[in-house]
């Protein structure tokens, strides 16, 4: 009873300091909403829309402005402007006023009436993957909608039925069945993932400053001196209001992405809630164990920050973490973000049961337990360390 007394001192005292101090109040609760907005919002529509190409059409037949308006008709292109060059148009890509362009020359008409393969080109920028991948597609389809508008009108003429004809220009066909997100939202793909990533380097360095500002503000033997300086009590009672508001954080942020926006998540919410407990968790643990290998206060929100930054690369959401060499694969198992991803596209995405995730739930846990390996260099800092700054 009076280790739980002593906690809750600790705790009102932790409370006290997170009212006054306003890196706090922006830090977990301000930025992480602004985050959770923001990333939300970006995507709001699913997939990227209405993203301008020009075109280069020196032939300006029937066909090709046919092709054109079939272009201008997909939902992620918009034509936005006809040059009368490529390089007008190149350096329209150069400028950012284009993302791609088609490229027609003279005769395209008439070489494809006569069988002749014409060639037409389109030139699109990778330096936006998202975007450039995306218009990669449609101007693929176009250039391949450009022949089968000609082998259609060529087969009708030889009295071919509709049928005959779908069959000769597309002999299979492909029945597509993306599992979970049949939409291709970008949103659920995206969103899941950044939001959780920049909560957890929030929390990084939250847990990292709370604990070096009691150097630094020469507050660490009162500290201490409140749990008798037993260091397990006062480490649990400074991170227990803060555990609170990241929870309280983490559930609205489940609520706004699975009740509101209606994200799939066949898990179930006893996973969503789960997952949610340990990130926070594991977060927290993660902050005190670098401060206690570096009780400096510079030095360890410098490695918690690099080390959150990284997560965003390591986690395997943009490239499969099998796909990297061994070491950065190795090095992948301790950033919790990866762990966090694992399991949310086992358990919540997918629907599968948590033991298919067991070795992700295992890390976890094995990062809340860090703490016990450094706790008593921080016991040292606090007691013996003076504050360089």
């Amino acid at each position: 009873m009076k280790t739980l007394r002593r906690i809750f001192k600790i705790a009102q005292r932790e409370s006290a300091i997170l009212m006054k101090n306003h890196i706090y109040f922006f830090s977990m609760v301000i930025f992480p909403i602004l985050t959770m907005f923001f990333f939300t919002s970006l995507l709001n529509e699913g997939q990227p829309a209405e993203m301008p190409v020009g075109v280069v059409d020196l032939d300006n037949t029937t066909t090709t402005r046919s092709l054109i308006r079939t272009l201008d008709s997909f939902q992620t292109s918009h034509v936005a402007a006809h040059y009368t060059s490529v390089n007008e148009a190149r350096h329209a890509i150069q400028k950012n006023e284009i993302y791609a362009f088609l490229y027609i020359p003279r005769g395209t008409t008439e070489e494809l009436l006569a069988s002749r393969q014409p060639k037409i080109s389109f030139y699109y920028s990778n330096v936006t993957l998202l975007a450039g991948g995306t218009l990669f597609k449609d101007l693929t389809t176009i250039s391949s909608l450009g022949s089968a508008a000609i082998g259609s009108a060529k087969l009708s003429a030889l009295g071919k039925t509709p049928e005959e004809i779908a069959t000769f220009l597309q002999p299979i066909h492909v029945d597509l069945h993306m599992i979970n997100n049949p939409s291709a939202n970008y949103n659920v793909y995206l969103s899941t993932i950044m939001v959780p990533g920049v909560l957890m380097m929030f929390i990084f360095l939250i847990t990292v400053y709370s604990i070096g500002t009691e150097l630094k503000f020469k507050r660490s033997k009162q500290w201490l001196k409140l749990s008798n300086n037993r260091i397990w009590p006062a480490l649990i009672g400074k991170l227990l209001p803060q555990t609170c508001v990241f929870l309280t954080f983490m559930f609205v942020y489940s609520w706004y992405l699975y009740g509101y926006l209606n994200f799939p998540h066949p898990g179930g919410i006893g996973m969503i809630l789960l997952l949610s407990f340990l990130t926070v968790l594991a977060s927290q643990a993660f902050g005190v164990f670098i401060f206690g290998l570096m009780p400096s206060l510079r030095m360890s929100m410098s490695i918690c920050s690099l080390w959150a930054v990284l997560g965003f690369s390591l986690s395997g959401a943009t490239y499969p973490v099998f796909s990297m060499s061994p070491m950065l694969e190795a090095v992948a198992q301790l950033v919790p973000l990866r762990h966090y991803f694992m399991i949310y596209q086992i358990c919540i995405f997918n629907g599968f049961p948590l033991i298919d995730a067991w070795w992700n739930v295992v890390v976890l846990c094995a990062i809340i337990c860090l703490p016990v390996f450094t706790i008593m260099n921080i016991k040292r800092a606090m007691l013996q360390y003076v504050y360089i700054p």
